[in-house]
């Protein structure tokens, strides 16, 4: 049975999964961070039409040198909101977004190396974020379309840590085989491609959110329409 890759992101987030990677212990589990991420490499460079996307800002110069970000044409991230009036707030909502479309860079681009992911994913995200990435790998599939994400709220936990939540709408991708190119559009939409995220993000000591930790829950009621 054929399913939208938007479903196995849901799954590959649940609470579990971050769970019993986290078990792996620190020291332990840092060298295996470094396994995944190895594993997330696509075997040509990027190339093929794709369109250039850099990364947001939060302000006209926020000093920071981030990596570029780049999605094929045929693969869209679409984010609601994302002004509050809060600079702090805005600011975690645009490396929330950017922390997003590197995981979907990395999904979707074939590449020797994806230093957007690394840059805006640490810790039990990361190590998810590769398990993730290398589950479509196996299985030679990737997705066109494209993806929405709305009801995005930022809640300060603590100085510097804070959790991000938003609604996620894939019923409007479609998988693709990576071997014949062939896009399978006759899935239709359902509650299953809708998920609520729960995420946390840290500040590091560049001034980046970096997402650290990821729970998701796959036909909520939260976001189903």
């Amino acid at each position: 049975m054929n399913r939208r890759p938007t479903l196995l992101a849901a799954a590959a987030f649940t609470a579990a999964a971050v769970l019993s990677l986290s078990a792996c212990g620190g020291g332990d589990g840092e060298s295996k961070d470094n396994e995944k991420n190895e594993k997330i490499a696509g075997a040509d460079t990027d190339s093929g039409g794709e369109r250039r996307t850099p990364s947001p800002k939060t302000s006209e110069d926020d000093g920071i040198d981030r990596p570029r970000i780049r999605l094929p044409k045929d693969v869209k991230n679409v984010f609601e909101g994302g002004v509050t009036g809060d600079p702090e707030k805005d600011a975690v909502l645009a490396d929330n977004k950017r922390w997003v479309d590197s995981l979907i860079e990395a999904v979707t681009v074939d590449a020797q190396d994806h230093p957007a992911l690394k840059f805006y994913a640490t810790g039990d995200a990361l190590v998810s974020s590769a398990e993730y990435i290398q589950g479509f790998r196996d299985k030679n599939k990737s997705f066109v379309g494209t993806i929405r994400y709305y009801d995005r709220k930022v809640t300060f936990l603590k100085e510097g840590v804070a959790a991000v939540t938003y609604c996620k709408d894939g019923t409007k991708t479609y998988p693709k085989d990576l071997k014949t190119g062939k896009v399978d559009r006759s899935i239709e939409g359902s509650a299953s491609d809708y998920a609520f995220v729960n995420t946390r993000v840290t500040k590091n000591g560049k001034g980046v959110w970096q997402t650290d930790s990821i729970t998701s829950t796959t036909g909520s009621k939260k976001c189903v329409p």
